[in-house]
């Protein structure tokens, strides 16, 4: 999938990677060069842990209206038919 920068230096990003990254208008990313190119990845905040009785349980930080929803099970078996 190839795209181009406009002369203001935006990128656009094809819509079904977006659906599929979980982004939408106003999401942070952080952008980074590392050794394959650039990466731009979602800013997320981190889970809290919280004491249920004797354990520590991660909890999400970001508010449930503001996490993409993903169907997992179902990335996977994209991911899987990828490879014949």
């Amino acid at each position: 999938m190839r795209t181009t920068i406009d002369k203001a230096g935006r990128v656009v990003i094809p819509a079904s990677v977006r659906q599929r990254a979980g982004l939408a208008a106003g999401t942070e990313l952080e952008i980074s060069l590392d050794e394959s190119g650039l990466r731009l990845q979602r800013v997320a905040p981190g889970p809290k842990l919280v004491r249920i009785g004797r354990r520590l349980v991660a909890r999400p930080s970001a508010p449930a209206e503001s996490r993409p929803a993903v169907d997992v099970p179902a990335l996977i078996e994209e991911e899987r038919n990828r490879w014949p």
